[in-house]
């Protein structure tokens, strides 16, 4: 799937300045991760597992 074709949701713990900005799409296989503030580079992928792991993760730190 390219970049193009994905749906992208900023976090809502980025700042509105512009800082530190995440944004995920999500597909059927994967979460898609990019930096907001410069979406010509590339995103990773992570599995639907992982990234709940992740979340999970985070949520407790």
């Amino acid at each position: 799937m390219s970049t193009t074709e994905l749906v992208w949701f900023k976090s809502s713990y980025s700042g509105s300045s512009g800082d530190s900005c995440v944004e995920v799409a999500v597909t059927e296989q994967a979460v898609c991760v990019r930096d907001s503030k410069d979406v010509t580079r590339p995103h990773f992928a992570v599995g639907r597992d992982g990234w709940s792991r992740f979340v999970e993760f985070a949520a407790g730190a």
